[in-house]
């Protein structure tokens, strides 16, 4: 699918105004409150004197988005993969508005909306099936944000939850992209190696453009975060399932791969941004994999 000047501009929050979205942030953000926000507020008792000082505006912004939320009406119908029409449409903006990627808005319920309601329902703890259900529904309307695990690290950085199956790109402490994953699905291979996606800090290093034929397969577009192989890479849609199959690299639908680096600095002085490998899963369950 080629949406990338699309894409280009709602990673940008060039968008985001027109979706709920962008006011719920806002409203959060001003609070300090980090439930699922994507700004960092100041450390210490700095903190409580910003939430006291503001706490006005901060109710007024808490109105302004339940407002907002309530303009949204959910679809009438059930939705699946291969519908189209005008409520597909209002799901498609609603989740890009949410910085979901659903691809264009135009109508046609795709692999990229498919993914994107993954995404979400990993995020609202909502069994994961790709459908707009009831539960989908409603959660659209008042939506769960992804809790930041690192706001106290820089505001430009990637998260990878590997127990949620997610990658969050934090932008100047605000969300831009949430993306359905498939990381290390802790098998053996090979020579006794274990398929595991490694946890910690670390940096964008080094990037290979298109198909990157490595020893275990071929990677879109990854940009390595690891020197021992391990990148966050793109592959065909069918090989991005919801279970972690991976090799331990962080796979990503393949049309977000396709402009994702874009939005990385990627150097092997150390400077590169910084990436945040955590909760590791143990036992994965469709749905269940909420922590």
């Amino acid at each position: 699918m080629k949406g990338n000047d699309f894409m280009n501009m709602l990673i940008r929050g060039r968008l985001a105004k027109i979706g709920a979205s962008a006011v719920a942030v806002a409203a959060v953000t001003v609070a300090g409150v980090t439930a699922g926000t994507a700004s960092a507020a100041p450390a210490g008792p700095a903190k409580t004197t910003a939430v006291t000082a503001l706490s006005a505006e901060a109710v007024k912004a808490a109105a302004a988005a339940r407002t907002v939320a309530a303009t949204w009406t959910p679809p009438k119908r059930t939705l699946v993969e291969g519908e189209k029409g005008s409520d597909v449409k209002s799901v498609q903006e609603r989740l890009n508005s949410l910085h979901y990627y659903a691809g264009p808005n135009d109508g046609q319920f795709g692999s990229d909306t498919k993914e994107a309601v993954w995404a979400f329902q990993e995020v609202n703890h909502i069994k994961v099936t790709g459908v707009i259900d009831a539960a989908t529904k409603k959660a659209l309307v008042r939506p769960t944000a992804y809790k930041a695990k690192y706001p106290g690290q820089a505001g430009t950085r990637v998260e990878v939850n590997l127990g949620l199956g997610v990658l969050v790109f934090f932008k100047n402490h605000k969300i831009a992209l949430v993306s359905h994953i498939s990381s290390g699905g802790h098998y053996y291979f090979g020579g006794g190696d274990y398929a595991e996606t490694p946890t910690g800090e670390f940096r964008a290093l080094y990037f290979v453009p298109g198909w990157d034929q490595g020893p275990l397969g071929a990677m879109y577009n990854p940009a390595f975060f690891n020197y021992n192989g391990y990148a966050i890479h793109g592959e065909y849609n069918s090989e991005v399932p919801l279970e972690p199959v991976s090799h331990g690299c962080v796979r990503i639908p393949y049309d977000i791969a396709s402009w994702f680096y874009k939005d990385l600095t990627i150097s092997e002085k150390g400077n590169g941004t910084e990436v945040w490998v955590y909760n590791q899963w143990t036992t994965w369950t469709q749905g269940d994999a909420n922590s």
